[in-house]
């Protein structure tokens, strides 16, 4: 009887010393992190201009494509119009069909007479010399259609241009510029991709080959946000800080249903094997 009570003591102390060693190996594995944007982005124009309109503000979610601001297009549209108008012209090239085909006929009738001795050599040289100015006046006229519907291209580049359009689906962090500023080289918007988000950790140098990209992580925010997160290792970083022992590593939290904000400080773990 002695002897069970003893095996029995003896595996509560074991249980106990195991569970003392999960326990000191899940507190060695967390690590201080930060949950940061997965980017963030300084949305500028790439032609000066006035600013017409904005049509967001801080706080709004925007999708990838929308319009978030636009310049005045007032130049932009004249130019349009008139190099439209340029494009569609139909009337040189017609005039000048026209005058190939006299120039056939005509060389056609003095080759006729030449040959019956009743027209000169130099009206049949002129007759020749009309038709193939008319042939090159033909095409110079098909070259001028093809620039203008170029230059029309060019307006309507030029045109969407005025018009700015988010790069990313995120969030507008700030606003920078006003209706009726003058946009140069001044950012008008700054937005944030908070779908994934980024989380940065560093880890010590005994964690070296223990974490490999791909990895699962538990991501645990800061109260009063609280809850626990599953990201993915996306970077681990091939150079060691010398001075503080540790390097760094990136990892992918999705946040689809933005229930997180970006800036929050968390804990986190490797789901190690």
């Amino acid at each position: 009887m002695s002897r069970i009570l003893a095996v029995k003591q003896w595996i509560g102390v074991l249980g106990i010393a195991v569970m003392l060693f999960q326990g000191e190996v899940l507190y060695a594995n967390e690590f201080d992190c930060l949950i940061e944007p997965n980017v963030v982005v300084n949305v500028g124009s790439d032609v000066e201009g006035v600013l017409k309109q904005i049509t967001v503000d801080r706080g709004d979610i925007v999708q990838k494509g929308q319009m978030l601001a636009e310049l005045d297009t007032t130049l932009q549209e004249l130019a349009l119009r008139s190099a439209q108008v340029r494009s569609e012209n139909e009337s040189v090239i017609q005039t000048n069909q026209a005058r190939v085909n006299f120039g056939k006929r005509r060389l056609a009738r003095t080759k006729e007479l030449f040959e019956s001795e009743i027209s000169s050599l130099s009206e049949l040289d002129e007759a020749e010399t009309a038709k193939l100015l008319a042939d090159l006046a033909l095409i110079e006229a098909r070259e001028a259609k093809r620039l203008a519907e170029f230059d029309l291209s060019r307006a309507w580049a030029e045109l969407e241009m005025r018009t700015i359009q988010s790069p990313i689906t995120g969030v507008v962090v700030e606003r920078f510029l006003s209706p009726g500023e003058l946009v140069s080289r001044t950012p008008i918007v700054k937005l944030a991709q908070l779908d994934p988000l980024r989380v940065e950790v560093f880890v010590p140098t005994s964690m070296l080959g223990k974490v490999q990209v791909g990895m699962v992580a538990e991501v645990q925010p800061e109260d009063p946000v609280g809850g626990r997160y599953s990201a993915k290792v996306t970077v681990v970083d091939q150079i060691v800080d010398t001075a503080s022992g540790t390097f760094g590593i990136r990892l992918r939290l999705p946040n689809p249903e933005y229930l997180l904000q970006a800036g929050l400080k968390c804990r986190m773990r490797f789901l190690l094997q």
